[in-house]
């Protein structure tokens, strides 16, 4: 049953590939995505995906991506990518909560967002990023494109203020665009043959109880949060309707953060649960539980009334070189069948393993045996 453990989606990089990600973090005078302005890295890059491609098939993966190798971070090069949008160098970047916990770890900087023009998701990179892969694997695995949630992007450059001084005159409009421009995405990502595409999503945690480390407010849930956790729900799902209208499986991944073996911030499933996991229309969840962060598993009722989606347990660790406690990730899993049908659950790294082209600290060989552990794991607890 090793079709039951499933990647989340990015993985590390090669060091050749790695060698033009870094120049790229540097400029701002350069435009996405890039190959223009590095000799040898369009080639590179695919080199790198057909190589990774094939990791994947020979590993047995049911469902692989590109590694995501043609991203610098796991969210803005999408942004990058929309007609309207400029990149450019902030004065700083995000603040993770270090390895010790008692200081903050910067991330890079390349994460500036102007707004210069009307959005239009027509003819996005990739699009083509997605016919390579789909060309490489030529129908012998399922295939799945992470995109940003359409709910993150629009919290993101709200938050930061990307929208003060920009294109659009109030929030209204913005919203509106950019909700047309996924699903002038979408439109494009069907027409190219696309089936599964997956929403990666970080705020959730800015409603928990315990969310007081987010980045983007910090505060307990109350009426003004509860208004706009409910205003980025009704965002996603109107995104994700129109995808299921279009005859497309919708996926979401939920992170505390991912960078450099680093998080972000705190807040259980449990005080979001009601609305995020239930409210929400996605087809499969993949959820992060690699520590206690992340609050009991009594969260997973919420999908009681949310009887057709999928979960996948992040009960694995994509942060450390180490291998998973084994007993308790079957633990966990026997705890959450007693709440959620068996055949509805999947096994999973709590993320990716290099959301930013960076990745985290630990090596490729390290990687494939921690996905390799990962698949006898599942095995394991669904062969019982």
């Amino acid at each position: 049953m090793t079709e039951r453990f499933l990647t989340v989606g990015s993985l590390l990089r090669n060091e050749e590939l790695l060698k033009y990600k870094r120049e790229i973090e540097k400029r701002d005078d350069i435009v996405y995505p890039f190959y223009d302005d590095f000799a040898g890295y369009k080639e590179c890059e695919d080199k790198a995906v057909a190589d990774v491609v094939e990791r994947q098939i020979a590993a047995g993966l049911p469902e692989i991506t590109d590694g995501e190798y043609s991203k610098s971070l796991w969210h803005l090069d999408f942004v990058w990518g929309l007609a309207g949008v400029e990149r450019y160098i902030r004065e700083s970047g995000y603040f993770f909560e270090d390895k010790d916990c008692c200081g903050k770890f910067e991330t890079r900087r390349d994460i500036g967002l102007r707004l210069v023009d009307r959005l239009s998701g027509k003819n996005h990179p990739f699009i083509d990023h997605f016919k390579r892969l789909k060309k490489l694997v030529n129908g012998r695995a399922a295939i799945k494109q992470c995109i940003p949630s359409p709910s993150h992007i629009f919290g993101e450059i709200i938050s930061f203020g990307f929208l003060e001084d920009s294109y659009y005159k109030n929030e209204a409009d913005f919203e509106k665009d950019l909700i047309r421009s996924y699903k002038e995405f979408l439109d494009d990502f069907k027409n190219a043959g696309g089936e599964i595409i997956q929403f990666d999503d970080c705020l959730w945690e800015q409603f928990a109880d315990e969310g007081d480390s987010s980045q983007f407010d910090g505060q307990a849930r109350d009426n003004k949060n509860l208004a706009l956790a409910e205003k980025y729900i009704a965002i996603n799902n109107e995104v994700i309707d129109y995808g299921h209208d279009l005859g497309l499986k919708v996926y979401t991944h939920n992170c505390r953060g991912n960078y450099a073996s680093r998080h972000f911030g705190a807040g259980t499933y449990d005080s979001i649960a009601d609305l995020f996991l239930e409210k929400q229309h996605y087809d499969r969840f993949y959820l992060e539980w690699d520590d206690e962060r992340a609050g009991s598993l009594n969260s997973l009722k919420a999908f009681e009334k949310n009887k057709d989606a999928e979960i996948v347990l992040g009960f694995l660790s994509s942060k450390t070189p180490d291998l998973d406690d084994e007993k308790r990730a079957l633990e966990l899993l026997d705890q959450a069948s007693k709440i959620i049908d068996k055949d509805r659950l999947y096994l999973s790294h709590q993320c990716g393993f290099a959301s930013c082209d960076n990745g985290n600290e630990l090596s490729q060989d390290q990687q494939w045996t921690k996905i390799t552990q990962g698949q006898k794991i599942a095995e394991k607890f669904w062969n019982n």
